[in-house]
């Protein structure tokens, strides 16, 4: 099956059923996944690679700031820091190669502003922030432009139907017994039944596609569950339940892409496509 099939038939059958659910935030995820799909999937179809690093570009900037938010960094680091974050796809689509040596070059620049400052209270924290920043969002998202675009375009559909999955999986099988156990305390609602539906979800996309991978199933999963506890360890250390309060139905867009963040890099080093 084609990726824009498999995307207008669940938005069509997601569609009823929300629609029998009455439930206003399920129908405003939904809307927001009908506008959503075509602005991701659309460059990566039409595009290729360089559709993959501009798309990764236009999602980095946004999520860096939402990033700097949450870590209370200045304006200034904020700025370096999406423009690290930018930068970084677009050398990947030119010279993949460097991305190993770009990568460590700029964390370390992540101290810049923090040194020109001469800020000896908070620079460390600052610098810190801004490195791993640069290496979750930009590095994440880098993969948009190293993977084969029908590769990456399988692990954006893959990470989206591990999310439901994993959603009725918490509901279906998380209440009692061994699926009701938590990942983490960081997350008490993310239980093993909904590992175990995120896997359903994932593999069924994936066999759809024809991509019976175990390497992106992997990746998939692994990326939905860490992904989601990176963020929720953030978001508590921040005191915030969101990262943003502009995407409805799910906050903003660091909450959208945390599990693509994890997902997308583990499926380039697992299919050896760096």
């Amino acid at each position: 099956m084609d990726p824009v099939t498999l995307t207008l038939g669940a938005l069509g059958l997601s569609g009823a059923a929300v629609g029998g659910t009455r439930d206003p935030e399920l129908s405003a995820r939904w809307r927001t996944w009908l506008v959503a799909a075509p602005l991701v999937l659309g460059p990566l179809l039409l595009g290729g690679r360089a559709g993959g690093a501009v798309l990764a570009a236009g999602l980095g900037a946004v999520a860096a700031v939402e990033f700097a938010r949450l870590a209370g960094l200045p304006r200034a680091d904020a700025a370096a820091l999406a423009l690290r974050v930018v930068a970084v796809p677009g050398v990947v689509l030119v010279r993949p190669a460097l991305l190993g040596l770009l990568l460590p070059v700029l964390a370390v620049g992540a101290a810049l502003p923090a040194l020109l400052a001469g800020d000896t209270g908070t620079g460390g924290r600052r610098a810190a922030y801004g490195a791993f920043g640069t290496v979750w969002i930009g590095g994440g998202l880098a993969g948009l432009a190293a993977l084969d675009p029908a590769v990456a375009v399988a692990v954006c559909l893959a990470v989206a139907f591990a999310d439901v999955g994993a959603w009725c999986g918490g509901r279906l099988l998380g209440r009692r017994g061994p699926g009701a156990r938590p990942l983490s305390p960081l997350s008490p609602a993310k239980t093993w039944g909904g590992v175990a539906g995120a896997v359903l979800g994932a593999g069924a996309v994936l066999l759809a596609l024809g991509r019976p991978s175990a390497a992106l199933l992997v990746a998939v999963v692994a990326g939905s569950v860490l992904g989601d506890l990176l963020e929720s360890m953030l978001k508590r250390e921040a005191g915030r339940k969101d990262a943003g309060a502009w995407l409805p139905g799910f906050g903003g867009l660091l909450d959208r892409i945390d599990s693509l963040l994890v997902a997308l890099p583990l499926a380039v080093l697992l299919t050896g496509a760096a």
